[in-house]
């Protein structure tokens, strides 16, 4: 191909005494003799080159220009198949492109810098920029006031943080292009006083005759350590009557310690302290132990409930914590254990404002099935009150037991299941919220009234019931088939559900008392009844349909008659009395 018009084709100098002049280097897919040929000259004398030049990535030529600025040159390039031109005009002293500085240094306080620099010595004046980049990458650029000034101080840094910087400068009257950058110098401003203040929290523990207080401490993302933390000073002191206040210092590798105070009121303060001076104090108020607050000390030191603990659950981000908001407090502050089996547990808090009532407590310290403890207090002027108490589980995992099963009452159609009370201490891995009982003839499918159908994994059926009281510990399941094999379980469910189903208790159910009472009436009876009907046969006709003797046969009647008409008679003096009696005198007189 012909070459084209050279592209990007321009001139400039960096030290007002040799003039360089670069162009993009085309493809003409011509090589050797036919490569393209580049010459350089001056427009008004094409014939006579100024320079020769190089090719690479980029094309170069390079001359001396004497005492001439003002500059007319053509450059020419050239192949078998066409020739083609770009011309530049300019003032050398327009063109100015500076060398990089170099000896950069600075001078540092705690919250300014001041950057030194060197760079060749031209006949045009230069202004320099200055980068400076952050730790959080965060770049700003500075630039220099005075011509020909060979330093810039950047202000408003952070004391004791490490920052990087770098210069680069260009003609001040006709700027053309910035030189390129000096090495970079990565520096650290100086300490300063700690600015903030230490967020603190305390544990209360009951004694003999006062208090061990257990103060924390954390840096808040307010707090600016300025330097590095040598020691923290505690400083703690009794409101009442102005004593002396007392003070330990503890190493910057600790973020707690533990004081003996009585039950009298304490301010307690604490402080951070660098090579430079302290932070500002940060309060606690710690009330007169009244035998109420005493008591309520103990109960909580006990864990015994004079507050009750309310349940809360767990999301995707935390737990979920809400409380009544009271208008006298001017902050809330939750603590809680990260750790609740160990000893220290780790107490973390955290601090809301007046108008927050709810909030999600996350901690990369959380695992499903752990139960964690949370008291909120209520602040106003550094005295904290507490004022609820939360229980609850980033997730609920399944009971680890079943319920024990103590007693089985059986009756031909029901069976009546009584268990022990399923144990909710800490330990389990949920909050119990029911029982399910499960129910099953050995033979066949279960269609009790009353039930649910639950399928296992073996594709066998189930009858289910569902208690949601986790109070209850008894349960009967009626409709059952007499004298039939079932099988059963008992499970306790939690918010994460229950534990696979592996053991169940086998029952037989009774005969049918009252079926058999009932055939016993119908069969039995009678078939009794009619056996000694014919084993005493003549008794019972005896007995049933006796014979009735007729006057007429009586031995009575054997004596010699007289007859009135056709009946005999009986005469008195014939008969042997066993007794006389008398009915009235007026009857025997008759007679």
């Amino acid at each position: 191909e012909p070459p084209d018009t050279p592209k990007d084709f321009s001139c400039e100098t960096q030290d007002m005494k040799r003039v360089t002049c670069t162009w993009r280097k085309e493809e003409t897919y011509l090589y050797g003799k036919n490569s393209p040929q580049y010459t350089l000259s001056k427009t008004s004398s094409q014939k006579m080159a100024l320079c020769k030049a190089s090719c690479s990535k980029q094309c170069s030529c390079s001359w001396h220009i004497g005492q001439q600025w003002i500059w007319n040159v053509t450059l020419t390039v050239e192949n078998a198949l066409g020739k083609e031109t770009a011309t530049d005009v300019f003032d050398v002293k327009h063109r100015m492109y500076p060398t990089a500085p170099f000896q950069v240094w600075q001078d540092c306080t705690d919250t300014a810098m001041t950057l030194h620099w060197k760079y060749k010595n031209t006949e045009v004046e230069l202004f320099c920029q200055t980068e400076v980049v952050h730790p959080d990458g965060k770049v700003e650029l500075h630039n220099s006031s005075v011509p020909d000034s060979r330093r810039v101080t950047v202000r408003g840094l952070r004391p004791h943080t490490e920052y990087t910087a770098r210069v680069r400068c260009g003609a001040a009257r006709h700027f053309w292009r910035w030189s390129e950058w000096s090495k970079r110098l990565t520096t650290r401003t100086k300490e300063g006083t700690p600015s903030g203040k230490l967020d603190i929290w305390r544990e209360i523990t009951p004694v003999l005759e006062g208090r061990n207080v257990t103060l924390f401490w954390k840096q808040t993302p307010s707090f600016q350590a300025n330097g590095k933390i040598i020691l923290y000073e505690v400083t703690w002191e009794k409101i009442e009557d102005g004593s002396q206040p007392e003070s330990i210092s503890i190493s910057s590798v600790y973020n707690s310690t533990r004081i003996f105070i009585d039950n009298h009121s304490y301010r307690i303060s604490v402080m951070a302290k660098n090579n430079v001076n302290f932070s500002l104090p940060s309060i606690l108020i710690i009330s007169r132990a009244t035998d109420n607050s005493r008591k309520l000390l103990f109960c909580s030191f006990l864990g015994t409930e004079e507050l009750k603990e309310g349940q809360v659950n767990g999301t995707d981000d935390g737990i979920f914590l809400t409380w009544e908001p009271r208008s006298i407090y001017d902050s809330y502050i939750t603590d809680w254990c990260n750790f609740p089996g160990l000893q220290p547990c780790d107490l973390q808090w955290k601090r809301f404002g007046p108008n927050i009532s709810s909030a999600v407590i996350s901690s990369a310290a959380f695992v499903p099935g752990v139960r964690y403890k949370f008291h909120i207090y209520g602040s106003v002027a550094n005295r904290a009150s507490l004022l609820e108490k939360k229980i609850g589980y980033l997730k609920e995992l399944p009971p680890r037991l079943d319920p024990i099963v103590r007693k089985v009452d059986l009756t031909y159609n029901s069976v009546t299941l009584s268990w022990d009370s399923y144990l909710t201490n800490e330990s389990e891995p949920g909050f119990v919220r029911g029982y399910h009982i499960y129910v099953s003839p050995i033979q066949g499918n279960c269609n009790l009234k009353g039930s649910k159908k639950h399928i296992l994994s073996d594709e066998s059926e189930l009858c289910k019931y569902t208690i949601e009281n986790p109070e209850e510990k008894r349960y009967t399941v009626k409709h059952l088939m007499p004298n039939t094999k079932y099988k059963i379980v008992v499970k306790a469910f939690t918010g994460g559900g229950e534990t696979p189903i592996v053991n169940f208790r086998y029952i037989d159910t009774p005969y049918n008392s009252n079926m058999l009472y009932f055939i016993f009436l119908l069969v039995i009876v009678p078939t009794l009844v009619a056996a000694i009907c014919h084993w005493k046969m003549k008794w019972v006709k005896e007995w049933c349909c006796p014979v009735i003797p007729s006057p007429n046969k009586s031995k009575v009647l054997s004596f010699k008659e007289f007859k009135i008409d056709s009946e005999k008679v009986l005469k008195i003096n014939d008969c042997l009395p066993d007794m006389l009696a008398m009915d009235s005198n007026a009857e025997a007189h008759k007679l």
